[in-house]
């Protein structure tokens, strides 16, 4: 009860500032309990808005960056969704609440294994945890609705655009290695895209083949 009480006050206040706009991702992220996805020792502090250490120099995303992301994403009931950077495991799981199908691609196989222990205890069945460079995106199940990715790179890796179906968006911090710029990109076309700069944020950098 504790929890829930503390969940629903994180989601009063990410609407209170306008980072959470529609019913379906207010529901999505009041139906996620993410002190499941905090180490044990950080277990009071999970819905504080802030991002935390999950190990491996890894961290899970701030509510209200997972809440602005999944806004800015236009999530619908039939999308397929592609995490970069699986983490915790959290912010996929609150997009399966949404969408139909979520694949999240983690390069390290420790966080992958843990991510899936924090996806079966916290019920999120619609979740798939591959484990590999995320910078090349997983052709395996493409194309994808939507795709986004949780670390900075220094520039857009080319297949996650070329596995984004047409009219598809791809939410991706470019920028530095500590400080980037939350860019937006809509797929008009196979040689026309969309770019719309969403603001200043600081995520883990981005590791791999098109990354760091």
């Amino acid at each position: 009860m504790e929890y829930y009480e503390k969940r629903m006050r994180m989601v009063e206040n990410l609407v209170y500032f306008g980072y959470l706009r529609s019913e379906k991702v207010i529901n999505a992220m009041k139906s996620v309990p993410r002190h499941l996805f905090v180490p044990p020792n950080l277990v009071d502090e999970a819905y504080e808005d802030r991002p935390l250490p999950i190990g491996e120099g890894q961290t899970i995303s701030a509510p209200h960056m997972v809440a602005m992301m999944c806004e800015e994403l236009e999530l619908e009931s039939d999308h397929k969704v592609l995490e970069v950077g699986g983490g915790s495991g959290y912010h996929a799981c609150v997009i399966s609440m949404i969408a139909e199908e979520v694949i999240a691609i983690e390069r390290i196989e420790e966080l992958a294994r843990k991510a899936e222990e924090n996806i079966k205890k916290a019920g999120c069945g619609k979740v798939k945890i591959v484990i590999g460079d995320g910078t090349r995106g997983y052709p395996d199940e493409s194309p994808y609705d939507r795709i986004l990715v949780t670390a900075g790179a220094p520039s857009v890796p080319p297949p996650l655009i070329e596995q984004l179906k047409m009219g598809g968006i791809l939410i991706i911090p470019v920028g530095g290695r500590y400080s980037q710029n939350l860019i937006k990109i809509r797929k008009i076309s196979k040689e026309k895209i969309e770019k719309e700069n969403l603001g200043g944020v600081a995520f883990v950098p981005l590791i791999g083949e098109y990354g760091w």
